[in-house]
């Protein structure tokens, strides 16, 4: 048996890409940093940030965008997925990201006018 799956808690670390597929299928690229934080032997207080590249497709493309911004908070669902292609220099690049699955915004800036959720969940769209 095999399985991919993830599942972040952090902050978009910059405004979502909304652009369009030559099939008119919308898709967001955007980023997320997730930070873990311990106490080192001397009891001193530490902290790392690990940022992370999605893509999401479609309606959550369309959420994301109309929803998020830079700094929203998000849990996100979703597999990890690696792309290659050839540069303009003829390296060959690589770029793992999340593909996102499932998407639960966590601000009170991310729901929508007239809602008085303190989250919008979306599911299987």
């Amino acid at each position: 048996m095999n399985l991919n799956k993830v599942l972040l808690i952090g902050n978009l670390t910059r405004d979502p890409e909304m652009k369009t597929l030559p099939s008119g299928q919308p898709v967001i690229n955007f980023g997320i940093a997730t930070n873990r934080m311990w106490k080192d032997q001397s009891g001193q207080r530490q902290q790392q940030t690990e940022f992370h590249n999605l893509v999401a497709f479609g309606k959550s493309a369309e959420l994301i965008s109309q929803y998020m911004k830079k700094g929203s908070m998000l849990f996100v669902e979703g597999r990890l997925q690696t792309r290659d292609w050839e540069g303009q220099d003829g390296v060959k690049r690589y770029r793992t990201e999340i593909v996102v699955e499932n998407l639960i915004m966590l601000d009170k800036a991310g729901v929508g006018a007239g809602e008085g959720k303190e989250e919008k969940k979306l599911r299987d769209l």
